[in-house]
């Protein structure tokens, strides 16, 4: 299993950059998960729009879904140019309906709703998922291909059921939007000790810290985690690799 970071930042990417987006791969299945600000200019640098085998969609705020229309509109020019392409599927939950219903653009893309108790096969990847603590309706993914195990928090404040969703992931990428004096509880929101905490208590691997901050150290994020986590701490950024096999 091989996951690309194609967007690291909460509310707005930096200049070049893009807000969620992360790319899995494995035996030529490409599974997209978030496609917020700027992730189709940045999963070019891996794969062509035609390439794309599916996407999972979190929650609805902007930064991880503002491409979905993008996105459409390169399957849409693909076709009309090229050959035409299958229907891509686009999972999304229906806690709101607006929201699912704007990643539907047959024949190019297709809403397909999941619910919380589903688990999804798709290609090599069995994905299940878990409702998190965020001020609109959001669900964590965790992704397994029978070998490996990765999970991605979404957007959530801290919730102590994330460690038995995350239990013995070999990756845990937490969503890490506040420092570690600060409290997001209310606003839906972990800190690096929240991330960390999970981290240990799932007994993963390696914790990568995501959806950052666009004010203070981001280096102060890595340092406090590794204070309360005693596995491999890594910060997202835009095009880092993460495999399993390495």
């Amino acid at each position: 299993m091989k996951m690309t970071v194609l967007g690291p930042w909460g509310g707005y990417p930096k200049a070049g950059e893009a807000s969620a987006g992360y790319l899995f791969q494995r035996e030529g299945y490409n599974l997209l998960i978030d496609c917020g600000s700027g992730v189709l200019a940045q999963l070019q640098y891996y794969l062509s729009v035609e390439e794309l085998d599916s996407v999972i969609i979190s929650h609805y705020h902007p930064d991880h879904i503002a491409d979905v229309g993008v996105l459409y509109h390169g399957r849409l020019i693909q076709s009309k140019t090229k050959a035409e392409l299958p229907t891509l599927p686009i999972y999304g939950h229906r806690f709101d309906e607006a929201g699912f219903a704007s990643l539907d653009h047959k024949p190019y893309t297709e809403a397909r709703a999941y619910e919380e108790q589903d688990r999804l096969e798709l290609g090599p990847f069995s994905v299940t998922f878990q409702k998190t603590k965020h001020p609109v309706p959001c669900y964590a993914v965790r992704i397994t291909d029978g070998k490996h195990t990765a999970v991605f928090t979404a957007d959530s404040s801290y919730l102590k059921e994330f460690e038995t969703f995350s239990e013995g992931a070999d990756l845990l990428i937490s969503e890490c939007n506040l420092y570690a004096d600060m409290d997001g509880s209310k606003m839906g929101h972990m800190n690096s000790t929240d991330a960390a905490r999970i981290a240990s208590a799932a007994n993963v691997s390696t914790l990568m810290l995501t959806h950052l901050p666009h004010f203070g150290e981001l280096s102060d994020l890595e340092k406090d985690a590794k204070q309360h986590f005693d596995g491999n701490v890594v910060l997202a950024s835009t095009g880092l690799v993460w495999d399993s096999e390495e």
